[in-house]
């Protein structure tokens, strides 16, 4: 029998990046605040040992036990969904500071385009641009109003960039908290290239510190080290910006906050309209627990926020038969597999050299910066060349034709590991009716409880968003004085297995119409008023950019909802 605990005013189920900032913010105004993380703790003292790439990156230390708890795929509604037992197309974190601990910490703000999507792509071309199944819809808030949760965030973090606003993107109002990284010779290479045909290249804006810094919280971080360890590692200097290091210390010293790990939550306990708290297990023990609260917040990642509902059945599940209800809605990805790779044969890269975010983008092809009247896609890619730093055992760079295995592969794999340069393209998702996720009727995790179960394909406007794209690269590529350029352009059939972004959106979208979206744009949910929902969840569509700088603006929008709502009640929108 499950023990009941003394109500608190806020319960987070969730302890990444979002639960973290919420739990800063809350615990700062002295509101009580129990958080549940379903992994273990974890500090920088976890991370000495840290440059181990079989261990982290290959055996994945950091991440989700498939063997407990996966999701299943199919690429359309009517054929049966399988498990995925083993890590391929995207990465699920566990632990403290969930994902927001092996992120590459690369930072880009949305577009004004992306929050106002069918409007604008209304206003200039007609409804009859939008395809037949293509589900965009205005997400409910502009960019000027969530421009300021972006410098809450910045600040908190020390992200690292240029001091003017970037070309081609929404206007910042202030600016960023620390220098750029260095450049590279390769970032160099690109920038004059795509200077040259006239495009608007600039350094990656980056959660790797390039200096010392103390955000206004007081907590103090160490500058990078450049060292390569970043994306699928904890950083053992603290100089990439993640929850355990910048905003779980603030929650923890305020005295208004108590750390539950190991805490598995398994249901939202509610009444239809209004929750009373969560129930959870404890991971080591198996004994369950009901923590009651006054607001409960979903703070997961995308799929144990839309799982969690379902299996509470707390929302209305999403029909794509009848395009009724919301909870599962728009779920998208990141359209990948633009991209031109240049060999050099007369000279040699230090690529081992590195940091998760150092490199140099564009984005004159993203939004809807270009013109896209004769084009059959809406949206674009934000086109990069990043020097992420390149390791021996997963790294095998070889050109087309190499044969996969034996002698020749191995000579050709050393001849080329520091003579090829990628310039790639990160390629907006847009939804589609029949692109969602539900519970599956099947399989279940080590708990007796549904897996999630994810319906998705990539469509003709992906594949011809990566023809555009692919064409760009090799333009900017052709100018970078290498031997010679390798393009790819083809987008075939989505396939769970071989690792592409771990950039899932959608599920708990976000809008102004409760019949269509879960939440408000405070995400505040529209079934259960002291239910609130953040995380890349919310997003109604995926832009060519990574998720994590307009999660973050959003949880300290949320948080600043959740204070509101406490003292006043009711909808908030």
């Amino acid at each position: 029998m499950a023990t009941k605990l003394p109500k608190v005013p806020v319960v987070i189920v969730g302890m990444g990046w979002v639960g973290g900032i919420i739990a800063a913010e809350l615990a700062k105004a002295g509101i009580q605040v129990v958080g549940l993380e379903r992994g273990k703790g974890r500090g920088t003292q976890d991370y000495f040992h840290v440059h181990d790439e079989l261990r982290y990156a290959a055996r994945y230390e950091l991440m989700q036990d498939l063997s407990k708890e996966t999701v299943t795929f199919r690429n359309t509604y009517k054929m049966r969904a399988l498990p995925m037992r083993t890590y391929g197309s995207f990465l699920l974190g566990d632990g403290l500071g969930g994902a927001g601990v092996h992120w590459n910490g690369q930072y880009y703000r949305f577009l004004p385009y992306d929050f106002e999507i069918y409007s604008k792509t209304v206003e200039r071309y007609g409804k009859k641009k939008i395809p037949v199944g293509m589900t965009i819809r205005d997400w409910g808030i502009t960019y000027d109003q969530l421009e300021p949760y972006y410098v809450m965030y910045e600040q908190m973090s020390g992200i690292s960039g240029e001091k003017t606003t970037p070309p081609n993107v929404g206007a910042m109002s202030k600016p960023f908290a620390t220098e750029p990284m260095k450049k590279t010779p390769g970032m160099k290479l690109f920038e004059e290239a795509a200077s040259k045909l006239g495009y608007h290249p600039y350094v990656i804006p980056s959660a790797n510190l390039t200096e010392v810094y103390k955000n206004p919280d007081g907590i103090q971080r160490a500058a990078c080290q450049y060292c390569g360890y970043c994306e699928r590692f904890g950083c053992e200097y603290g100089a990439k910006a993640d929850p355990v290091v910048t905003v779980l210390p603030v929650a923890q010293a305020s005295g208004k906050f108590e750390l539950r790990t190991h805490s598995n939550v398994t249901s939202i306990l509610h009444s239809g309209s209004k929750a009373t708290g969560v129930t959870y297990i404890n991971t080591p023990t198996g004994e369950e627990y009901i923590q009651p609260a006054d607001v409960v917040i979903l703070a997961s990642y995308v799929f144990s926020n839309v799982r969690l509902l379902l299996m509470s059945k707390l929302g209305t599940p999403y029909n794509p038969d009848s395009e009724t209800g919301a909870v599962g809605r728009n779920y998208a990805y990141q359209v990948n597999g633009a991209s031109t790779s240049a060999f050099y044969e007369d000279r040699e890269f230090n690529l081992a050299m590195g940091a998760g975010a150092l490199g140099s983008s564009l984005d004159d092809f993203n939004g809807d910066n270009f013109d896209h009247s004769d084009l059959k896609f809406l949206h674009g890619a934000n086109i990069r060349f990043t020097q992420t730093g390149l390791r021996p055992i997963q790294y095998q760079p070889v050109p087309a034709g190499t044969p996969k295995w034996g002698a020749e592969f191995k000579k050709a794999t050393i001849h080329n590991a520091n003579r090829i340069l990628s310039v790639t393209g990160q390629g907006a998702s847009m939804p589609n009716r029949y692109h969602f996720l539900d519970l599956d009727p099947e399989y279940k995790d080590a708990l007796g409880q549904p897996l999630l179960r994810m319906t998705f394909d990539f469509e003709e406007q992906d594949r011809e968003l990566v023809k555009f794209i692919a064409q760009k690269t090799k333009g900017i590529a052709d100018g970078m004085s290498a031997t010679k350029v390798e393009m790819h352009d083809a987008l075939k059939q989505y396939n769970i297995v071989p690792y592409q972004s771990t950039h899932n959106t959608g599920g708990t979208i976000m809008g102004s119409d409760p019949k269509t979206s879960v939440v408000n744009n405070y995400l505040q949910m529209w079934d259960a008023e002291n239910v609130f929902i953040c995380g890349a969840s919310n997003f109604a569509h995926n832009s060519g950019y990574n998720p994590t700088a307009t999660v973050g603006a959003f949880a300290y929008r949320a948080a600043e909802g959740v204070q509101t709502y406490l003292k006043k009640g009711g909808p908030l929108v």
